[in-house]
């Protein structure tokens, strides 16, 4: 469904070659749910913008949903459905006739349009608000009627791009729902980019990660945490000695940890399976008559595996940004 090699953007700004995006390969086949994460200003708008024919590329080559971006753009754009950051409907539209307008855009017939609208409506759980004002609808609602518009045509592949900005936490929720119903339902590829990571996790097949224009890591989410991130155990004990002692007979006894530091009175061991491990090595400390005060497994998270990949967390690489 989207298929790009050496795809990469360069601008001139302040008498300077920016390198936006640094030629990336994509695939993502028919059906997928791929997440494309990175901090502000790593090249991931710049390549939704290439991909959905908003933006020329520098060099390299993309089709999506079968047809070139730069010799056949009209093709692309007939088959896509893009929902940007903001809202695209008009804010004194009533929802109805935006969504039949849309449409029509695409040349379907009023009455298709009208009806299928109807079965939109209907589908989101808006048909009791058709005639309502756009401006009058919730952030929730208004996202939903967004996602309608991009879906009018029935286009085999949706771009969202950070579609829950702006949405509070409950209706964060709500929009992952109707996208894991979306798939469900209709077998449609998704490309979405997200600040929100754990939304990321959640509904992906796979990640794609990009920082600075350039392709980092891919992979299940599942997969890159667990490669790339790993459970970190930590272990308290009463006193720092305690901690060095039981660093000693880790290091002899796990041979696959990945990394074993300690901290004052704390021993942080890396490893692919925490829960498994950490009840091992408190029998292993009890009988070599160290006593554990305290202990936990943290889960990794998509943030840990950028961490492990970069030496910062996305949040922070955002921050900075």
């Amino acid at each position: 469904m989207i298929h790009t090699r050496g795809l990469a953007q360069e601008y001139r700004a302040k008498k300077e070659t920016v390198h936006a995006v640094k030629g990336v390969d994509i695939d993502v086949e028919a059906g997928e749910l791929v997440a494309f994460l990175g901090p502000n200003g790593a090249g991931k708008s710049t390549t939704l913008r290439m991909l959905t024919t908003l933006l020329r590329p520098t060099r390299g080559t993309a089709t999506v949903a079968g047809h070139d971006v730069v010799s056949d753009p009209v093709s692309v754009r007939s088959r896509i459905g893009y929902i940007g950051q903001g809202n695209g409907a008009g804010h004194h539209h009533k929802i109805i006739d935006e969504l039949t307008d849309h449409g029509r855009f695409y040349g379907m017939r009023a009455a298709d349009a009208r009806k299928r609208a109807g079965e939109l409506l209907d589908h989101f759980g808006l048909s009791s608000q058709a005639k309502r004002a756009i401006g009058s609808l919730s952030g929730g609602q208004r996202r939903r009627v967004d996602i309608a518009m991009g879906m009018m045509h029935r286009p085999p592949l949706l771009f969202l791009d950070e579609p829950s900005t702006g949405l509070d936490p409950q209706n964060r929720a709500n929009l992952a729902e109707e996208i894991k119903r979306l798939r469900a339902e209709t077998g449609m590829t998704v490309f979405l980019t997200t600040h929100y990571l754990e939304e990321a996790d959640q509904l992906a097949d796979r990640v794609i990660i990009i920082d600075d224009g350039t392709i980092i890591a891919e992979g299940p989410p599942a997969q890159l945490k667990a490669t790339l991130a790993g459970d970190r155990v930590q272990i308290r004990f009463a006193e720092a000695t305690a901690a060095d002692k039981a660093s000693a007979i880790a290091a002899e006894y796990l041979d696959d940890a990945r990394d074993l530091t300690v901290d004052g009175d704390s021993l942080i061991v890396t490893v692919d399976s925490g829960d498994e491990v950490l009840p091992r090595l408190l029998r292993r400390f009890d009988a070599s008559g160290i006593e554990a005060r305290a202990a936990n497994v943290h889960i990794p998270t998509l943030d840990d595996v950028f961490l492990s990949l970069t030496g910062r967390t996305l949040r922070d690489a955002d921050t900075a940004a």
